[in-house]
């Protein structure tokens, strides 16, 4: 079997690694807050909001759980455009191991998710008093923390764009 293998593209900056590391940080304190709630730690979330603490840990722990986990893998995918990964199949995968990944086959999924991100982010931080208002919701020092948790996801998205156009930059010339 032939694989076909790209020549090596230029080095990423360290500030372009930086941002990669830093849009998949950006979802573990949101991730955290959710585990939290799922196991049955107290957030804060009263009557009526349907997380009150009561319920969990419970039927409703693993969707909680799963959205976290699938949120830190998205995520993590960031890191590919990084990666050596990113760019050729890893060896261990059969039958495409060792090919090449053609860079708009990273950058197109990359891209959409960055605008999806910012878009649905920016309309969560015009929307979160009203929401955070609501009855149930948290309040005091529940509402500080969990807005500490859920503002680093306003970052995710732009970090995501900046790796994404580097990689398109780094790739459509050498790769």
């Amino acid at each position: 079997m032939t694989t076909l293998t790209a020549p090596a593209a230029p080095a990423v900056s360290r500030p372009i690694r930086w941002a990669a590391r830093g849009a998949a940080l950006t979802l573990v304190p949101s991730g955290l807050w959710r585990i939290a709630i799922a196991v049955g730690i107290p957030v804060g979330w009263g009557v009526g909001s349907g997380l009150e603490a009561e319920l969990f840990p419970g039927v409703w722990s693993f969707p909680l759980v799963a959205l976290s986990a699938l949120a830190e893998a998205l995520g993590l995918l960031t890191l590919g455009l990084v990666q050596p990964w990113g760019e050729v199949v890893p060896h261990w995968i059969p039958w495409l191991g060792g090919r090449r990944i053609p860079p708009l086959a990273a950058v197109v999924p990359a891209a959409l998710g960055a605008t999806a991100v910012i878009l649905v982010t920016v309309l969560g931080m015009f929307t979160w008093s009203t929401n955070m208002a609501a009855p149930g919701a948290p309040s005091g020092a529940y509402w500080w923390l969990m807005t500490l948790c859920y503002a680093p996801l306003l970052l995710w998205g732009p970090l995501l764009g900046v790796v994404t156009v580097a990689y398109w930059r780094r790739r459509r010339i050498h790769g």
